[in-house]
């Protein structure tokens, strides 16, 4: 099963980070091939979300049910669509009131194993293009990174 891990230290509060990440209705406005979304339900501690992604031709949804403890973690949890499985978590740390490291982990299993063989080549690639579009995100609605520290 794929798995990628990756724990970054961001100049942003984990409250702020936490809401940039729970904000999924907004995902397509930033995130590379995530088409559209649907949020049905969503309350403070509990959400579930259909998500379109695509690339090229290609055009798949999924639905997650997402559980909120804000603000220090997020877990989505795969309920239906081309995956086997998938497991994903946030964890907030705060570092002091303007800075926090978080730690990020996805487990996933394609249905298909052409996909498992594509995603395995662009695996890398892909994450680190959507951690740069969490990054830029978190700077257009925070401000950037200098600015938070020193405003």
């Amino acid at each position: 099963m794929p798995s990628i891990r990756e724990t970054r230290r961001m100049p942003y509060s984990a409250e702020q980070m936490f809401d940039l990440v729970a904000d999924v209705g907004n995902y397509p406005q930033f995130l590379p091939w995530v088409i559209a979304t649907r949020v049905t339900t969503n309350s403070d501690t509990r959400m579930v979300a259909d998500m379109v992604v695509g690339f090229k031709a290609i055009r798949e949804k999924f639905t997650s049910a997402v559980t909120k403890d804000r603000p220090s973690s997020i877990r989505v949890q795969y309920v239906d669509g081309p995956l086997r499985d998938l497991d994903n978590r946030w964890h907030f740390r705060p570092i002091d009131p303007r800075t926090c490291e978080i730690d990020f982990c996805v487990d996933f299993k394609f249905k298909s194993r052409i996909f498992e063989a594509l995603a395995g080549q662009y695996l890398d690639r892909a994450f680190r293009k959507m951690v740069a579009a969490f990054e830029a995100r978190a700077a257009e609605l925070y401000g950037q990174p200098e600015a938070a520290a020193s405003g």
